[in-house]
């Protein structure tokens, strides 16, 4: 196993590479409406197995009243009113989401890791909001992203989208059943239409007979090929971990449990011994 998962009391799902050290790519997946990080965590653990180099963040929406579902509150990342153009202006909360998606991806480069190592990806309206944040993202803060991965999503409020200074070369790859009945064909070829006349110059859109509002195994397979293709293998150490000797007993606990050595630390008590099996393993002698 080349990666570890962990689930926070936010809803937050982490797969992160077991060595830390060993990281120089990170994805953030967004879910769909009404959905939560569980629905593609075993999505990312799959993608895992063959990006041992790469994070992954899988995010939960916050739960509020959605109006198109008679006002039923659920995880949404922002207000839908409708599926049709018009309605797709009105999208309360997406700045909210915005802001929240931006600071996931500045905390992973206040770690080490370079926008252009960070890929922003959703399904639906995950995908929606991935798309509208990741091609807005503040120009002097760095490099465009490494990549933007949309599945059966499209471009919300495209009233007030534009394309960030710098950032029209950012890929974009786009996957959409073509018997989708939610988010038709029609959007998804919009959407790639609208956001290509503001600017953006690496728009591709593949589409997948028969798929309905879902995903299925080829385009995963294609989205793996993006993946390896925007985020190679970097040998470089982007992450300045913190030396054991320097920790407390607390934080090389948490460390263990990120680790996955649990097993290595029964019976340990002194924190020499919780040093000496973190700087094992970052060493790779476990």
């Amino acid at each position: 196993m080349t990666h570890t998962t962990t689930r926070q009391g936010d809803g937050t799902i982490t797969v992160t590479p077991q060595n830390e050290s060993n990281q120089s790519a990170t994805v953030i997946i967004c879910h769909g409406l009404g959905d939560s990080s569980e629905g593609f965590a075993d999505v990312a653990e799959n993608l895992s197995s063959n990006l041992p180099y790469a994070k992954f963040i899988l995010p939960t929406a916050p739960t509020q009243k959605v109006t198109m579902n008679m006002g039923m509150a659920m995880p949404s990342w922002y207000d839908i009113v409708g599926l049709d153009k018009r309605s797709n202006e009105f999208c309360k909360g997406i700045d909210v989401s915005q802001s929240r998606l931006m600071g996931l991806v500045q905390a992973e480069m206040d770690l080490g890791i370079p926008r252009n190592r960070i890929v922003l990806a959703g399904f639906s309206q995950g995908g929606a909001l991935s798309l509208y944040t990741g091609m807005q993202l503040p120009s002097a803060d760095g490099p465009p992203l490494a990549g933007i991965v949309i599945m059966s999503g499209y471009l919300p409020h495209a009233s007030e989208f534009k394309i960030s200074s710098g950032l029209e070369n950012t890929p974009i790859w786009h996957g959409h059943g073509a018997a989708d009945p939610l988010v038709r064909m029609e959007a998804a070829k919009e959407s790639q239409s609208v956001v290509t006349e503001r600017g953006a110059s690496n728009y591709t859109l593949e589409t997948y007979a028969g798929l309905a509002h879902s995903v299925n195994p080829r385009e995963i397979s294609d989205v793996l090929v993006f993946l390896q293709k925007v985020l190679p293998p970097d040998d470089t150490k982007y992450i300045k971990l913190k030396d054991p000797g320097d920790m407390s007993v607390k934080e090389l606990k948490g460390a263990i449990a990120k680790a996955g050595l649990g097993r290595h630390a029964l019976g340990l008590m002194e924190k020499r011994e919780f040093v000496d099996l973190v700087r094992q393993h970052r060493e790779g002698k476990l």
